[in-house]
């Protein structure tokens, strides 16, 4: 019987090793998976790759892994926000690199690796700094840059909802990055708020197939009732 439900979020990231391309869900604060980034934290990677929307607030969850210096870069769109003071001050002493990628590129760059694809390009970012070594063509008059499909070692998702199967609904605008890094992740770990009983989700609500999806926990928080 198919069960990807394990018992513990250290269970969950069992085997993530150090080295890693960590895709972590969520935008901004809103869909997260802030038990799965603690539990990255005690399970001890390190020289990390993180892509993420933004570089973290304050100093928990993503923006804490990053103070503890287990990130050596972070591939992200909004590196500046608010409260993101540990990413600003590891960058100015030189201890973390970053890849800006407009949140569109982003995007796109984890739908390709999700769908296969390994390479697009987009009239995004020509003829700017973010374009400086990147193959460029003419295409109906505009140039196009080659962007790169963006795959990850482990994807780290928050869901509203998920069976044992390991399909997947959102909320709101939890459902932002979380369903294309789910895709993108080769080993995709699944924190969710709710649990469906048999015989599962609704395939109409389902964004996130179980195929996609090798481990789920129970993080149990939000309206019992959703």
């Amino acid at each position: 019987m198919i069960d990807k439900f394990v018992r513990s979020v250290a269970e969950a990231l069992e085997g993530v090793a150090d080295g890693s391309t960590v895709l972590v869900g969520g935008f901004g604060a809103v869909g997260q998976p802030n038990a799965l980034i603690e539990g990255l934290i005690e399970q001890g990677a390190k020289d990390l790759t993180v892509v993420a929307n933004n570089a973290g607030t304050g100093q928990v969850g993503l923006a804490r892994l990053m103070l503890l210096g287990r990130v050596r870069k972070i591939v992200c769109s909004f590196p500046r926000s608010a409260g993101s003071v540990v990413f600003e001050e590891l960058y100015k002493a030189g201890r973390i690199e970053l890849e800006i990628v407009p949140q569109g590129t982003l995007a796109e760059r984890l739908r390709a690796a999700g769908a296969g694809v390994p390479a697009f390009f987009t009239a995004t970012a020509a003829g700017t700094l973010l374009a400086q070594g990147k193959e460029v063509r003419d295409y109906n008059g505009r140039p196009c840059v080659l962007e790169l499909a963006l795959p990850g070692d482990v994807a780290l998702v928050e869901a509203w909802r998920a069976d044992r199967w390991g399909n997947l609904a959102y909320r709101s605008s939890g459902r932002n990055f979380n369903p294309i890094m789910a895709m993108a992740g080769k080993l995709t770990v699944v924190q969710t708020q709710h649990v469906a009983a048999d015989p599962g989700i609704d395939p109409e609500i389902v964004v996130t197939p179980g195929i996609f999806v090798d481990r789920v926990v129970h993080i149990p928080y939000g309206d019992p009732q959703g």
